[in-house]
C-alpha cells in the first residue's frame, strides 16, 4: 500500500516542493488578487450608495434627505477603497521588487473599519425608524 501511494504521488508530482523561482510570480499574483479585493470592496460600496441613496427612499416612501446623505457616505467609502487599494498596490509592488514588505498601516484599517461600522449602524437605525 505504501509503495502504491509513493507511485501515485510521484506520478502526480505531489512529493515535489514548489519551485523557489516560482515564488516571486506567485507573490505578485497574490498582490493582484488583493488589488481586485480592494476594487470589489469599492464597487460594493458604490452599489450600496445607489441602493441606500436612491432605491430605499423610493421603496419606503420616506424623505430622501437622510438616505442621500448616507448614500454619499457609502460613495466616499467606495472612493477610499479604490484609491487606497491602488496606492497600496503601487507600494507593495515596489517593496516586493526591492525584497521588502511593509504591513498596512493600522490607522487605515481602523479608519475604514470605523467608517463601515458607522455607516452600517446608521443605515440600520434609519431603516428601523422608517418602518
Amino acid at each position: 500500500m505504501g509503495s502504491l501511494l509513493f507511485l501515485m504521488r510521484r506520478c502526480l508530482r505531489m512529493d515535489r516542493e514548489p519551485d523557489r523561482e516560482d515564488a516571486p510570480r506567485r507573490t505578485y499574483l497574490a498582490q493582484e488578487r488583493t488589488l481586485l479585493a480592494w476594487w470589489r470592496a469599492g464597487l460594493t460600496a458604490f452599489a450600496v450608495a445607489i441602493g441606500v441613496g436612491r432605491l430605499v427612499p423610493a421603496i419606503l416612501d420616506v424623505s430622501a434627505v437622510p438616505y442621500v446623505a448616507l448614500g454619499i457616505g457609502y460613495g466616499l467609502l467606495g472612493m477610499a477603497f479604490t484609491i487606497l487599494g491602488a496606492k497600496r498596490d503601487r507600494a507593495v509592488v515596489a517593496w516586493l521588487g526591492a525584497g521588502r514588505f511593509q504591513p498596512l498601516d493600522r490607522r487605515i484599517v481602523w479608519a475604514l473599519s470605523s467608517a463601515l461600522l458607522l455607516l452600517g449602524v446608521t443605515t440600520m437605525l434609519l431603516l428601523v425608524l422608517a418602518s
